[in-house]
């Protein structure tokens, strides 16, 4: 799920990257050090940084939080396990093949024979003879005289398989909430140009982004509010400027689903009982 925190992260992160076009390795726009960070800064910080000719760049939320909630709740897959393991058919002969998994991740391995669907859960332990082993002796229930050699499934007389599938597990997200609020750029530079490079160089590159990508993989609408400018004298002259952006970002509840290797439907009469029920 996403968070303000989460908000606060993304948007420093992104800033590090406008103002070192090059890399953190490399010289900053202004050739001098510059802080990108999620939080207020220490006073401090300031005090020291500002004679030292370093800029320090703050994102801050605003307490102006609002619930935009207003879409239905929908399953989106982030992402999907490979299998490594493999069903393969030829004539009256299904191979299992591939590898285990390692690290062990769950595999569903799936033969279909005529209108019925034979499904074994692949265990930690198993060895692809194994594997063999559990599904001939489903598949035997139906169809006499199928057995395997190793991982090669041999199916009795008149057992042709329609197809092999191999099912694995994946990633799948919820929205269960939608909130808005207002994330406030503060450029604390020692002099004005400074000052005007480097809030040019965040303003510029985020005029070009619609939208951020938080850690759980949902976009956040960002859109440009205002900037307003200040110079302020402490025991050192700060340059300030604040950017300020509305960023709409989601709540989400993140699950591991198996995908679908097979699909049951039922067949009824008009008054609601049973006729047949076909694998596919």
């Amino acid at each position: 799920m996403a968070d303000v925190q989460d908000v606060l992260d993304t948007l420093a992160a992104q800033i590090a990257g406008f103002v070192y076009p090059n890399g953190t390795g490399e010289a900053s726009v202004t050739g001098k050090a510059i802080n990108a960070f999620p939080g207020w800064p220490m006073p401090n910080q300031i005090d020291n940084d500002m004679p030292q000719g370093i800029v320090d760049v703050s994102v801050f939320p605003l307490p102006n939080e609002r619930n935009t909630t207003r879409y239905t709740t929908k399953a989106h897959v982030m992402s999907v396990v490979v299998a490594s393991l493999t069903l393969s058919v030829s004539g009256s002969t299904v191979t299992v093949g591939g590898e285990m998994p390692s690290p062990f991740t769950p595999h569903n391995m799936a033969v279909l024979i005529g209108h019925k669907a034979y499904l074994y859960a692949v265990q930690s332990g198993d060895t692809l003879t194994s594997i063999a082993t559990a599904l001939a002796t489903l598949i035997a229930a139906d169809h006499a005289g199928t057995s395997n050699s190793g991982p090669v499934i041999t199916l009795g007389a008149g057992a042709v398989p329609a197809t092999a599938r191999v099912g694995t597990t994946g990633t799948t997200a919820v929205e269960w909430e939608r909130q808005a609020q207002t994330f406030q750029i503060t450029v604390w530079a020692p002099d004005p140009a400074t000052r005007k490079t480097v809030g040019s160089a965040i303003k510029t590159a985020l005029a070009q982004v619609a939208f951020i990508t938080m850690p759980d993989g949902f976009g956040a609408r960002i859109r440009y509010l205002r900037n307003t400018l200040s110079d302020e004298t402490q025991k050192v002259r700060v340059y300030r400027r604040d950017l300020f952006y509305d960023i709409e970002y989601a709540t989400t509840v993140e699950q591991q689903t198996a995908t679908v290797v097979t699909v049951k439907t039922t067949y009824q009469t008009t008054s609601g009982a049973p006729i047949v029920e076909i694998d596919s």
